[in-house]
């Protein structure tokens, strides 16, 4: 393997591992943003429920 190839492939390592964790957090906020309930949702779903009284 030459110089030139080493130097290659470093630089394509450091791009992939640049790249590739800011990919997979935006992939997966995305994901995860699309499975949570909204909070309008929970709060309405929390005013309407009642607080037993047991005196």
């Amino acid at each position: 393997m030459s110089l030139i190839d080493g130097i290659l492939l470093t630089l394509l390592n450091t791009v992939a591992c640049l790249a590739l964790p800011k990919l997979l957090s935006v992939i997966l906020s995305a994901k995860n943003q699309n499975t949570a309930p909204s909070a309008s949702a929970l709060t309405l779903q929390d005013s309407n429920s009642e607080m037993p009284s047991f005196s």
